[in-house]
């Protein structure tokens, strides 16, 4: 009996199912030519392996077995880490055309429509908001906010003289008032001034809405993106940290549109940018989301940087002890030091990049995307692999630095790279804690002015020691390895949501520390330096609230 013939509507599901099967057998499997890493499974890749927190560490001990480039597998997707100078050099900088991309990452797109210069996407947007930025942040148009820098700077120290248990939150407001004030004409008085705490307040739910595996695998599965907000939670996570986002940002362009409709200039960042927006190609939008990104930069990462060095200080009171006999030498103890002296400090220079080196903010940077494929040293770096770069690992690497985990800020006296004798030092330069590439901090200038000008008076002003334990009459030991898990520094502002479990941004958590001004003398010096800065402060106060001025003139009426 001849056999029936087979229908095409069961042979089409089988075919499918075959399809399904090939594919998924090699999903998480390490394609040819990519380099080494970590054993694979099947499906997951990597997953398992990947670190939940703290990757900079997993990632620096893989580099140990696998290489100064190593590849990782997350399902279909593929991650290149880089843990040398010479890779970082060459596929960073030289060919940064295809890798100066970032990952895609629904969630930040949905939240920011793809106009946050730091995640963005190679778009034209991004290429707008990055011409811009480097127009504006010169670094002469840098020195011309030195005054405010300065002044902000004077408060700082009179906020410690007069609340040392405070000074986490001291430096934090120092670094949100400063580059509130050079963007927005705006500044902020006290850590409780209102555009502060609504920033922190979005910046935390904004941690949240990108940490890695709190949502569905959107990226992966975009099928999911269909999913009605009804049953995802994560899409009114977004909604609202968009509208926070937004109301901060406009909010205060707006402040900024109005006094130049009034000519009433202050000189900051963002009233050039609104004259100058058919310039840039910066429509409205692109000059809110510009002013917002360089506002979550400047107020994060040059106060971890300065928390991060009166851990050192409290920790390694004889580096104290040098970097304040050099101050005394050159300064002197009867006024506070200026940006101008550091060039004479050449221990101080040392000690900042020595705190750069010791905790990088950014320890693997931000991740950046590949846009073709390039080989490298006989491997493929693919197109559209995420690209880590492991700077814990470059900074903490033994054969490079000398006794690479303690701070010695000597070795940078000693040459200018701090490195080993005998170390090719070819592809270094001064500013690697920065970033890489065309996604290189555009605010570097700004920064180091911060840094310069605060760890210098920070330094003479004040002795910094461990607290007394009240039960054993000892000095407590400062954990010098506590830092945070999440993106800011800060503790949670809410309970109920986790910190991000691989920081972008790494600085210590709260910690304890004995301040005491050096002298009686000292003392007074901050307290007239504080005084005498009113002037500088005035022209930023226009439009504070009515508690801040309250503040303010309760503040100075001690004077």
């Amino acid at each position: 009996m001849p056999s029936l013939p087979v229908s095409p509507y069961y042979a089409v599901p089988v075919l499918v199912a075959l399809w399904v099967v090939v594919k998924l057998r090699n999903v998480g499997k390490r394609e040819k030519d990519l380099p080494p890493g970590p054993p694979t499974v099947p499906l997951l890749g990597n997953l398992a392996d990947f670190p939940k927190e703290f990757a900079h560490y997993k990632f620096t001990e893989w580099a140990k077995t696998y290489g100064e480039i190593y590849s990782l597998k997350v399902a279909s997707g593929t991650a290149i880490v880089l843990t040398s100078i010479e890779s970082v050099k060459e596929l960073m900088d030289r060919r940064s055309a295809t890798t100066v991309d970032r990952p895609a990452n629904f969630m930040v797109e949905r939240i920011t429509d793809g106009k946050n210069m730091v995640l963005a996407r190679y778009t034209e947007d991004w290429r707008a908001l990055r011409r811009a930025a480097h127009s504006i942040l010169t670094p002469q148009a840098c020195n011309e906010h030195v005054h405010i820098q300065a002044a902000e700077s004077a408060q700082v120290l009179y906020d410690i003289l007069h609340e040392p248990e405070r000074f986490y939150t001291h430096l934090r407001r120092n670094s949100s008032s400063i580059i509130m004030s050079v963007l927005f004409g705006r500044r902020a008085p006290r850590f409780e001034t209102t555009e502060v705490t609504d920033f922190f307040h979005v910046q935390h739910l904004w941690e949240h809405a990108l940490e890695p595996g709190a949502h569905p695998p959107i990226d992966i599965i975009p099928v999911l993106a269909k999913v009605p907000e009804r049953w995802a939670s994560w899409k009114t996570l977004c909604r609202e940290v968009r509208r926070l986002q937004r109301k901060l940002y406009f909010g205060l362009l707006e402040e900024c549109e109005k006094r130049l409709e009034q000519g009433k200039h202050t000189g900051c960042f963002l009233e050039e940018v609104i004259e100058r927006r058919d310039e840039f190609g910066l429509s409205r939008e692109l000059a809110g989301y510009l002013g917002g990104v360089l506002l979550e930069g400047g107020s994060d990462t040059t106060s971890s940087y300065l928390q991060t060095l009166v851990l050192a200080m409290v920790s390694h009171p004889d580096v104290q002890r040098k970097a304040q006999e050099e101050i005394d030498r050159v300064v002197g103890r009867e006024r506070a030091p200026s940006l101008d002296d550091l060039p004479k400090l050449p221990y101080i220079q040392a000690l900042i990049k020595e705190v750069h080196r010791w905790r990088p903010v950014a320890p693997l940077c931000i991740p950046h995307g590949a846009l073709s494929d390039e080989y490298y040293k006989g491997y493929l770096i693919p197109k559209d692999c995420t690209i880590f770069i492991n700077n814990w690992g470059i900074f903490h690497d033994e054969a490079i630095f000398e006794n690479a985990e303690a701070f010695e800020p000597e070795r940078f006296v000693k040459n200018e790279h701090g490195v080993r004798d005998g170390v090719d030092t070819k592809d270094f330069r001064e500013n690697l804690a920065f970033g890489y590439g065309r996604r290189i901090c555009p605010g570097i200038h700004l920064a180091k002015n911060s840094i310069g000008m605060n760890v210098t008076r920070l330094i003479w002003a004040f002795n910094y020691e461990p607290v007394t334990d009240p039960a054993t009459g000892l000095p407590e030991k400062v954990d010098t390895w506590n830092y945070a898990k999440g993106i800011l520094t800060c503790q949670s502002f809410s309970p109920t949501l986790p910190h991000y479990t691989e920081p972008l941004l790494l600085g210590p958590e709260p910690f304890k520390a004995k301040i005491t001004p050096r002298s009686k003398h000292i003392a007074d010096i901050i307290d007239h330096e504080f005084a005498a800065a009113t002037s500088d402060f005035e022209r930023y106060e226009e439009l504070l609230s009515p508690e801040d001025k309250a503040f303010v003139q309760k503040v100075r009426a001690h004077h």
